[in-house]
């Protein structure tokens, strides 16, 4: 028989009985998990960024002129956007303090939970604020986020590592499809990536007002569920803050419902469409959107998605599947 191993036995009147602090009460806590979760294009980097940059200044989320706090340092890792063209540009908009932001270059060697950078970003610099986006981008090669006994360990590591360092770490992740189960159920991946984090919002559009993001906090483990918020952009992509906003859950998911099955829409309409040529004609395809109700921004995700390039010619636009070459004119 192997040997067991010996673990140390606390008493609870040992314990010195502490309060959470709060990097945005009650939505963002000090040293735990927090998932930020949507589905693409809803905003949810865009706040990631937003709330980067409030931390940089040390300023309310609610109000970018009124001080809270000290300015934190900040790390915000994301494996999808550039830095020069579109990080950075979002941060200055928002009126972060620049020298306040950091990031791990993995350029070369994508970085990994376990792989101990992160952790060396935590004792090295102590940043308020951990900012993964996506969290999947950051689970390792090989990892099935899907699988409970794969996921556990890594969340229980990050969890660890919050606490330690009493850093507020922000996990940005997609929805799934499932659209008859419940909200919690919804973020991509296994339920025990929800069950480590202690707090996770919802982004998602308002149905009425597209324009508007809104925020509904649909689990808190450390205080009572904050109010339900919204933010919308500038024409020049600059967040303002709504406050107090009235949407139920129930408006917020069928939305997300409807916008599922717009993009799978758009998304049959190109395939339909795209010749066996594999080039085909934007205009075509925009018009033939419009007179079947599929919205632009639906159009332009499921191209996305599909990985449909585009190229102009004297003619107009070209849309070019992802497995032809790219024509010649």
């Amino acid at each position: 028989m192997a040997e067991k191993k010996i673990c140390d036995i606390i008493f609870m009147n040992t314990v010195e009985t502490t309060e959470t602090a709060w990097l945005w009460y009650p939505y963002i806590p000090r040293g735990k998990l927090t998932i930020i979760q949507g589905d693409p294009g809803e905003g949810k980097s865009t706040f990631a960024l937003y709330l980067a940059a409030m931390v940089s200044r040390g300023t309310a989320v609610e109000n970018p002129k009124q001080a809270v706090r000290a300015p934190g340092l900040v790390c915000y890792q994301n494996a999808e956007d550039g830095v020069a063209d579109t990080i950075k540009p979002r941060l200055e908009r928002a009126g972060a303090f620049c020298d306040m932001v950091l990031f791990a270059d993995d350029s070369r060697e994508p970085i990994e939970i376990l792989d101990g950078r992160l952790e060396m970003i935590l004792r090295e610099y102590r940043p308020a604020l951990l900012i993964l986006d996506p969290l999947q981008a950051y689970l390792g090669c090989g990892v099935d986020m899907h699988r409970a006994n794969e996921i556990r360990p890594i969340m229980s590591y990050l969890a660890g590592l919050a606490e330690q360092y009493q850093c507020a770490v922000v996990l940005i992740g997609h929805m799934n499809k499932m659209q008859k189960t419940r909200s919690l159920y919804r973020g991509l991946g296994s339920i025990d990536l929800t069950a480590a984090a202690r707090s996770v919002l919802l982004i998602a559009r308002d149905p009425s007002h597209p324009e508007n993001r809104v925020i509904r906090q649909i689990k808190n483990s450390l205080a009572p569920e904050g109010e339900t918020a919204a933010f919308t952009l500038s024409p020049e992509g600059k967040v303002q803050w709504l406050g107090k906003y009235e949407l139920s859950l129930d408006e917020m998911l069928e939305h997300e419902n409807r916008s599922h099955q717009s993009r799978d829409a758009a998304a049959d309409l190109i395939r339909e469409m795209m010749p066996d040529t594999g080039v085909v004609a934007a205009k075509d395809v925009i018009a033939e959107a419009k007179r079947r109700g599929i919205a632009d921004y639906s159009l332009a995700r499921a191209r996305n998605k599909l990985g449909i390039k585009t190229y102009k010619t004297p003619e107009g636009w070209l849309w070019k599947g992802e497995c032809q070459e790219e024509p010649v004119f």
